[in-house]
């Protein structure tokens, strides 16, 4: 998977275009990231002893991956990446067309 927990992506379709946020969790079985901050949903939770009149909760929701791009901090833009294997055989993450790594 190209996107990893941790990253910092942009939204870049939806209702939430535009809006930066961390992974804060992958979901590789449904291709979908959960990013903070972004994509709140209203959930109404009914009544229980937690919630004794019920009430509607605001959590945030999952975005498939096609619709997030890594944030790249060099250009303040989503970038793309690719694989470069290092001379020790590591192979890190770059941002397509710059000089910036995202590995360590």
């Amino acid at each position: 998977m190209r996107i990893k927990k941790n990253d910092e992506v942009i939204v870049i379709s939806g209702k939430n275009k535009g809006r930066r946020g961390e992974i804060s969790h992958v979901f590789p079985a449904k291709n979908t990231v959960l990013v903070r901050g972004v994509n709140f949903v209203k959930k109404t939770v009914k009544k229980s002893q937690e919630y004794p009149n019920g009430t509607i909760l605001e959590r945030e929701a999952p975005i498939h991956m096609s619709n997030v791009m890594l944030y790249c901090p060099k250009t303040n833009k989503g970038t793309r990446i690719e694989y470069v294997v290092d001379d020790k055989g590591n192979k890190k993450r770059k941002a397509k067309g710059v000089d910036h790594f995202f590995d360590n």
